[in-house]
């Protein structure tokens, strides 16, 4: 019994129904109760089907983790690359979306910049009252305006601020707080117009003629990708390592834009490049942004912090004495990490930095005889340098060289060199048409800040001996470009003046050369040849508002004269005026210039360089070859005159003298050349002993 009651209960269990036994009936397979009693079989299938996947993941447990390690790790080196090399971290990290009627930092400043330019001369109230009704009233407020402290924007009456327009800036966020800061800031430091634009006395301001190299050379720099040579050595050696270079000022002068070409190379090479200003004087600041160079908002601690993290720290000018000496007294391990380019070539400066010279790891010179002169310095306060300093020579742009129509790495099969020399051509026509030049003028052109340093002052003397005076005098010390200054004794001169004499005789070439000029001249003929000299840079923090004016005074007191001069104001697009000009000018005076940027630039563009002999010019320029020189001072006014006068009258001389100037620049002074020598300072400098 027991027996048949297990195998009656089996085949229950089996049939799954006891209606179906017991009574002999089935369930329908579509009711209610087929369905219900039915149901437990699909869950079964499924966690049957769940299982073998589990079971699967088991088995391959290694695999799957060694996959996801993979992923996380190729995820942490995406951000760690995008977080070091993209400055735009906001918007890397989701929070850069602003909305749309909000201004950008750099669009701020581009307008800003733009508002700069069209601010009147005389300064105006709100409900302007105050009118001024003569050139000469407007000339004395704007030359006094750095004195009286007196400031030409003309909306800073906060007062008139409504209710509404206080709670809506109230409500701000904390970025547009920092924004608005910082170009508060920049704007309290605006370039002040220190020619008058509406003063017809003094001339015309003419340029920058930025928007038209935009529309001939269908190329800007905005559109600028990148111009690292991935197979040099300095790329090799810079990629992925942090650098912080310290800006003296912001002035579009040699230095800081020296500086700035450095630092965009850096950031094409690939390297993190974090920079310190010492003063944001100056108009550099929008390019700065536009370039994407991250600016330091301290110079103090945060950038000694900053710098101790960083492979190598360069400083760019003797000023950065101060900075150095602190960030050595806080890390005294620092030093060996320092790496300091000095660009200038005076006593002053040398007492600056003399402090802390011998402490750095690193020095860099940018001229054979500036290196000559601070040694020997060095040698008189008995200063042992840690190691031999290097010379690096400055270079020009590819900016400028792809404009000059000289190969550089923005060429592009578009862009060929000689599309670009035929667009450049077209540029000087439209620069001169604008300014109202004729084929036969000569434009002469010198772009610097204005200050005695510069010899603006000697310039336009010459130039008035030159447009006044049109007989042309002796021209045989156009071979005798010496100094002959008045602290020497009489003896002196003539011993010097003897071996000089000497040295030319045995070579035949002065009076033949001398004849030669002559009857230059005399074929000439009586062609309407005119000059215009075009003097730069209007507006840079780095002229001397005391000098300007006494510029103008002399302008005033010679009305011939003043209608041949123009002014420009500072501007880092001088590419069409290079390409405009015809000769250019470079009249430092004391020891001369230490190197001479622009010197390079105006001989990139095929113009003959007339120049001081002093300083670095005298190892650029080569006397009668791609340029003429000329004694400093004001023993150097008359040679001035007649070497102007030459070029002048022998347009073909001008020309060869160009030619022969380019091609010392496609030897010596490319990008390329310079950041080689570069390579052995950055080598020695991260060297451990």
């Amino acid at each position: 019994m027991e027996e048949l009651a297990k195998g009656e209960l089996k085949t229950l269990r089996i049939g799954g129904s006891f209606k179906s036994t017991l009574s002999g009936r089935s369930t329908p397979r579509g009711s209610p109760s087929f369905r219900r009693l039915h149901s437990g079989r699909t869950p079964r299938r499924d966690g049957r089907a769940g299982g073998l996947t589990v079971q699967w993941f088991r088995s391959n447990r290694v695999l799957f983790w060694l996959l996801l390690i993979t992923l996380w790790t190729y995820l942490g080196f995406f951000v760690q690359s995008r977080w070091a090399h993209d400055n735009d971290k906001d918007k890397f990290l989701g929070f850069g979306n602003r909305p749309s009627h909000e201004n950008s930092e750099t669009e701020q400043n581009t307008r800003r910049d733009l508002k700069a330019a069209d601010i009147p001369i005389a300064v105006k109230n709100e409900t302007n009252e105050n009118q001024v009704e003569d050139d000469k009233r407007i000339d004395d407020v704007v030359l006094a305006k750095k004195e009286n402290g007196v400031s030409s924007h003309p909306k800073l009456n906060s007062k008139k601020k409504s209710k509404r327009a206080a709670r809506s800036s109230r409500g701000k966020g904390r970025v547009k707080q920092k924004t608005n800061k910082e170009v508060k800031s920049l704007e309290t430091e605006e370039q002040e117009p220190d020619i008058p634009k509406t003063n017809t006395s003094y001339g015309m301001l003419v340029g920058p003629f930025g928007l038209m190299e935009d529309k001939i050379l269908e190329w800007s720099p905005e559109k600028r990708t990148g111009t690292c040579d991935r197979k040099g050595d300095f790329s090799r050696l810079v990629w992925s390592r942090r650098f912080v270079l310290i800006f003296h000022e912001l002035s579009m002068t040699g230095a800081p834009l020296s500086m700035m070409e450095l630092a965009t190379e850096l950031l094409s090479c690939g390297a993190t490049v974090s920079a310190v200003a010492l003063s944001r004087k100056g108009g550099l600041m929008p390019e700065l942004l536009r370039r994407k160079i991250k600016l330091l908002e301290d110079k103090a601690d945060n950038s000694y912090k900053t710098a101790m993290k960083a492979d190598i720290v360069i400083a760019g000018s003797a000023v950065c004495a101060s900075w150095i000496d602190k960030y050595i007294d806080r890390f005294p391990a620092g030093a060996s990490q320092v790496a300091w380019w000095i660009m200038e070539n005076r006593r002053e400066y040398f007492d600056r930095a003399k402090v802390v010279i011998d402490r750095v790891k690193m020095l860099a010179f940018i001229s054979e005889s500036q290196s000559e002169q601070w040694l020997k310095w060095c040698e008189e306060e008995k200063i042992k340098l840690r190691s031999q300093p290097a010379v690096t020579t400055l270079s020009i742009n590819d900016e400028l060289a792809f404009v000059a129509g000289i190969a550089s790495t923005l060429n592009t099969p578009s862009f060929s060199t000689g599309k670009m020399k035929e667009k450049k051509q077209l540029l000087r026509d439209l620069v001169r048409k604008e300014i109202g030049l004729s084929d036969n003028d000569m434009l002469v052109i010198s772009l610097s800040s204005i200050n005695p340093g510069k010899g603006q002052l000697l310039l336009l003397e010459s130039a008035r001996l030159m447009i006044e005076s049109e007989p042309l005098q002796d021209i045989t010390n156009i071979k005798n470009p010496v100094d002959i200054g008045q602290d020497q004794s009489t003896l002196a001169k003539k011993h010097h003046l003897r071996a000089l004499l000497g040295k030319l005789n045995s070579s035949g070439s002065v009076s033949s050369d001398v004849t030669r000029r002559r009857e230059l001249l005399d074929n000439a003929g009586m062609q309407n040849h005119s000059v215009k000299f075009l003097i730069g840079s209007v507006g840079s923090k780095s002229n001397k508002v005391v000098y300007v004016k006494e510029l103008l005074k002399f302008l005033s007191q010679h009305s011939n004269l003043s209608k041949s001069v123009l002014w420009t104001p500072a501007t880092t697009r001088v590419a069409a005026l290079y390409a405009a000009a015809d000769v250019y000018v470079i009249n430092s005076q004391g020891v001369g210039e230490t190197f001479g940027r622009v010197t390079i630039e105006a001989m990139a563009f095929g113009l003959p360089v007339v120049g001081t002999d002093a300083g670095g010019t005298k190892e650029i320029v080569e006397h009668n070859v791609t340029g003429l020189l000329h004694p400093v001072g004001r023993p150097g006014a008359p040679v001035l005159t007649e070497n102007l006068q030459f070029l002048l009258k022998n347009p073909l001389e001008r020309k060869q003298m160009g030619m022969k100037g380019r091609r010392k620049v496609e030897q010596m002074y490319l990008k390329r050349h310079m950041y080689k020598k570069f390579v052995d300072v950055i080598v020695k400098c991260m060297k451990t002993k």
